[in-house]
């Protein structure tokens, strides 16, 4: 069975689809790896080293696209790629299916079997494939070091001849997967810091990374079967922004990570917020590609409020490409691994399958995503 990768098109992206350490694993149990000539240079892998791990090196593209069984890819494709596909394919990659009805039309129409990695349900089996979470990871580490990179101060306290330097304060708000490694990074770092989640069950998290939780009765609030945050109403949405209001005066930075699922991003820090906050501060928005958190936030800009300097740098893994390129070569290798079939050398994606019935979008000519279909 082929597998291609074609190199990533999106502007700004650095990260390649399969690492060669994979394409070895892969090669091992039976899969035949082409992978576009320069795919995996800004990552920092070299066409040697992928045919060292036993992939071929292809310098046409169309070629790639048109004769792979499988085509692993980062970013969602276009539709002229799409076009240029094997009928009856598959296709794996980051899809956004819920903002993009056209790009799923055309792979439903070319009878393409997409795979879109945002939908791998968050459960024991599926962890190992999770793309979401592995990606996310990452992000929160990069926000903390874009933040350092911008504040002028110091994180931990430091006692000098000259007198002591306090530790910087650090406010996070969302505790999922990007925030408690924020959390982390910070406190490794030496920095004092505070976290805020709708979903109390995760204060103890935030506790054990030695972190203090913040607070703030909001009335019932909970999480998805996946373990996403509920979106509040806009009462809650109200006592949130006035409970954090404080802590964000007080803080040097604060993170935010809050999004929903398939919808856009909740704001939840206002330019007053912003503005309430000493010159020399900083405020990462990790959400600004879906909408943004922070009142005034750009994508891809680091913008200066009064003094308070948000950052709103999209993409953020691929800031971190080789280990994001890594970590994302792992889901794909375990996903490819785990429905391969060893006897007919074939990909037996099981519509009964749990996890079958959550990433794959399109099959056979129709959209068999049940959520997407009902969209």
């Amino acid at each position: 069975m082929q597998i291609g990768v074609p190199k990533e098109t999106w502007l700004g992206e650095k990260r390649v689809a399969l690492v060669p350490a994979s394409v070895k694993k892969l090669a091992a149990v039976g899969f035949e790896i082409t992978v576009e000539s320069g795919a995996g240079a800004t990552a920092g892998f070299r066409d040697d080293d992928y045919t060292e791990a036993g992939a071929v090196i292809e310098k046409k593209r169309d070629a790639i696209l048109k004769n792979s069984d499988v085509v692993l890819r980062v970013r969602k494709p276009s539709e002229e790629d799409i076009d240029k596909l094997k009928e009856g394919g598959i296709h794996v990659s980051f899809l956004d299916p819920f903002n993009e009805k056209g790009l799923i039309e055309a792979m439903r129409t070319k009878n393409v079997t997409s795979i879109s990695m945002e939908m791998i349900p968050r459960s024991t089996r599926a962890q190992k494939m999770d793309a979401l979470s592995s990606q996310a990871n990452l992000a929160g580490y990069v926000m903390v070091v874009q933040a350092a990179q911008h504040l002028p101060k110091i994180f931990p306290m430091m006692m000098t001849p000259a007198g002591t330097i306090p530790p910087s304060r650090v406010f996070v708000i969302g505790a999922g997967v990007a925030g408690l490694q924020a959390i982390a990074t910070a406190k490794r770092l030496g920095a004092r810091v505070e976290a805020f989640d709708t979903r109390p069950v995760v204060a103890e998290q935030v506790q054990s990374l030695g972190a203090k939780f913040v607070d703030i009765d909001l009335g019932e609030t909970g999480q998805t079967e996946q373990g996403y945050a509920k979106a509040l109403t806009p009462e809650q949405m109200e006592l949130q922004r006035q409970g954090q209001a404080k802590v964000i005066a007080q803080s040097d930075i604060v993170i935010t990570t809050a999004q929903l699922f398939g919808r856009p991003a909740p704001q939840i820090v206002s330019r007053e917020m912003v503005e309430s906050m000493r010159p020399g501060s900083v405020l990462v928005d990790m959400a600004v590609e879906s909408g943004g958190n922070v009142e005034g936030s750009k994508l891809d800009e680091v913008v200066d409020i009064n003094g308070v300097k948000v950052i709103g740098i999209g993409n953020l893994p691929s800031e971190v490409s080789r280990n994001a390129s890594e970590m994302y070569s792992n889901n794909l290798f375990n996903l490819l691994s785990e429905f391969w079939d060893k006897e007919t050398k074939t990909l037996n994606l099981d519509p009964e399958d749990d996890i079958v019935q959550n990433c794959v979008i399109t099959r056979d000519g129709e959209i068999v995503n049940e959520t997407i279909k009902n969209l």
